[in-house]
């Protein structure tokens, strides 16, 4: 029976005379959601087409050349006959060719139409991802990533995810650290195997000792070539076994979906870095038509755990008889922070917050409790109340040294990981229990049943001394910049008081800690127990898109101001990053400190009596930098500038830098 001939589309691909004789290029078509490149010669006035990719190592056969008639590979010199696609000397490993017509109007090749696309393991696990409430993909597409980039671009095409490419995959790592810290909920970062992958590694250790959930995806090479040492291929498993709580091979046999699943169970539950290694043949493998997407339907309790009822029962009495109670929270108490307060309100109590915990209650008068931040970021009246105090109730807390909560005060800790309770020293009553769960119990048990004196008076004659002490401090003035104080007390009058406030690492930040006084209504990210440099644009990329989320989280975060905050030795990390903040219109308003100057190194160095050394910085005009990349810019060298361009970079409707030119010894 005759061969039925399979019709042909005729795409154009070049205008005549574009390629010269004796010369080749690569040519792309769209077909579909599909885009196919070939190499197109022109030999004696003859122009051929053949599949772009060398069949032996996938080399680039348009950028090769033309010699004695054939086309040659660019990377290995394999010669390849334009017309038929065969190797000269009878070898079977050639090319396909396809047919090729020279119109008046330009050069047309002829193509079947593409098969439709097959559903491939890799597709399976982006549809997991999308069942289990991952919103955000942040990453770097690559070679080794390519078949898992087009499975993620498949579902953002329906709307059920989102994707934002950054300029270096450490920002991609620090976003999605931000992200989960904010919400609760992992977003993924994706690399490609190698340099991609180890540059994810401080971002997911910032996750990590910051107890928040991350997906980290990972290309690999191929699996016939793990071992030798192929181009690019390190031990990824082994690369992350410090870092992530669950990592995985995935493998041709793996139940893919249930792969996908259990990351993200791990990274969601117990609130950690999971990793998925996807070798790159792996990724495009078929999928079994029955292959059903993951889904979290009855794969997730209730973990909020009730505290045991002799450990209440030792914390009411505790309570009970003490006078001057305080409340301490930290991060772990930001999302169940409600019925915190509402105790402290029956005991009249201060409460004061770890700097992680910096927003969580307003500081008074917003708040008439709010005593502001503990130790060494902190304010004098979060340290006043503590060591005035008679009893320390802890919630969420890590007992850093950087925060400097006494052993010698009687403490009530309360935390859901039986591994932080006394972690640093012994605690009169460990509470092991979901701080909203024990906080509630709390109140029950002691509603106005306690002894507590009413200590809101003195927290305001508190907050009045300090705040002379900082206006003494605004008249500080330099000839080598503003005071941090003058622009944080600037912030204190124009960030809006439902802003998300990304901060970086370094005097800035101790600065913000300090001087920045807080709505109860703000969100604050930071870097906490790494205290990595760099986090805080990345940072604000990460929670710009949970604003972007509507319908999860009570909508708690959606179309909310997003503030960053940094030092130019911080924004120095990931500069580029602006360019993705530009590229997807990111609300962003960036104030920048910039002193030239490592400044927080420099005052160490003089604080050990060590010579300063090598902390200067040279710095280009950071705000003609921002204004080049298509954002906002403005350069402020005087304090009476200062309210005029914050006000205008919070107005602006994309990536806004305000730099301010500050004096690093007025901090």
């Amino acid at each position: 029976m005759p061969e039925v001939p399979v019709p042909l589309t005729w795409h154009k691909i070049a205008e005549t005379g574009d390629l010269p004789v004796g010369r080749v290029k690569t040519v792309s078509v769209q077909q579909g959601d599909t885009v196919r490149s070939f190499a197109l010669t022109n030999v004696d006035g003859c122009y051929s087409a053949l599949d772009n990719a060398c069949p032996h190592q996938g080399g680039p056969l348009g950028e090769g050349s033309i010699e004695n008639g054939c086309l040659r590979c660019p990377w290995h010199g394999w010669d390849f006959d334009p017309v038929t696609g065969k190797p000269p000397g009878g070898y079977d490993d050639g090319v396909d060719t396809f047919p090729v017509e020279q119109r008046d109007d330009g050069v047309y090749i002829g193509l079947e139409s593409p098969p439709e696309h097959v559903r491939t393991v890799t597709d399976v696990m982006a549809e997991t991802m999308v069942s289990w409430g991952v919103t955000h993909v942040f990453g770097m597409v690559g070679h080794s990533n390519l078949g898992l980039a087009d499975a993620i671009r498949r579902q953002c095409e329906t709307g059920a995810l989102s994707y934002i490419g950054i300029r270096h995959e450490g920002a991609a790592a620090f976003a999605a650290s931000a992200f989960g810290k904010l919400t609760g909920s992992p977003a993924a970062c994706l690399a490609i195997a190698g340099p991609g992958a180890t540059n994810l590694l401080t971002g997911m250790w910032d996750a990590k000792v910051d107890r928040a959930p991350v997906l980290a995806l990972t290309g690999q090479v191929n699996q016939q070539v793990f071992g030798p040492g192929a181009f690019q291929e390190l031990p990824l498993k082994e690369a992350f076994s410090a870092v992530a709580e669950f990592s995985h091979l995935c493998l041709p046999g793996s139940n893919h979906a249930e792969l996908m699943s259990l990351a993200i169970k791990n990274a969601l539950i117990k609130r950690d870095v999971a990793h998925v290694i996807l070798p790159d043949d792996v990724q495009t493998q078929e999928a079994a038509p029955e292959t059903a997407a993951g889904q979290p339907d009855g794969r997730v309790g209730d973990h909020r755990i009730a505290p045991s009822v002799d450990s209440i029962d030792q914390a009411v009495s505790l309570l009970r008889e003490a006078k001057r109670p305080a409340i301490i929270v930290g991060h772990g108490a930001r999302a169940e922070i409600q019925p915190a307060i509402a105790l402290a309100e029956d005991l009249n109590c201060p409460v004061l917050t770890t700097f992680k915990g910096k927003g969580v209650i307003g500081d008074a008068p917003k708040h008439p409790l709010g005593c502001g931040v503990l130790g060494r970021s902190g304010t004098p009246i979060a340290s006043w109340f503590m060591n005035e105090s008679d009893a320390l109730l802890v919630f969420g807390a890590s007992f850093s040294n950087h925060t400097g909560i006494t052993p010698k005060k009687p403490t009530i800790q309360v935390d859901f990981d039986p591994m932080h309770l006394g972690k640093f020293h012994a605690v009169d009553v460990p509470v092991l229990g979901d701080i909203g769960v024990t906080a509630s119990l709390l109140l029950d048990r002691l509603r106005g049943n306690h002894g507590a004196i009413d200590q809101r008076d003195e927290i305001a004659k508190r907050w009045a001394i300090w705040r002379e002490e900082k206006s003494s401090r605004l008249k500080d003035a330099s000839e080598k910049g503003l005071s941090s104080i003058a622009v944080f007390d600037a912030m204190n009058r124009l960030i809006p008081e439902n802003a998300i406030i990304a901060v970086d690492v370094g005097n800035n930040t101790y600065s913000f800690g300090r001087y920045f006084e807080t709505s109860g209504r703000q969100d604050v990210l930071m870097s906490g127990y790494l205290g990595s440099i760099g986090f805080g644009y990345p940072a604000s990329i990460g929670a710009w898109a949970a604003t972007q989320v509507r319908g999860r989280w009570n909508d708690r975060f959606a179309d909310r101001p997003v503030i960053c905050v940094s030092g130019d030795g911080g924004f120095g990390q990931y500069p580029w990053e602006v360019n993705t903040a530009v590229k997807y219109g990111m609300n962003i308003t960036h104030i920048l400190l910039n002193n030239n100057e490592l400044g927080k190194i420099s005052k160490e160095q003089r604080a050990g009596a060590w010579q300063v050394w090598q902390t200067s910085l040279t710095n280009p005009n950071i705000a003609d930098y921002v204004n080049s990349c298509g954002g906002l810019g403005v350069r402020v060298e005087d304090a009476s500038a200062l309210d005029e361009a914050i006000e205008r970079a919070l107005a602006y409707p994309g990536p806004a830098t305000v730099e301010v030119m500050t004096d690093v010894d007025l901090i």
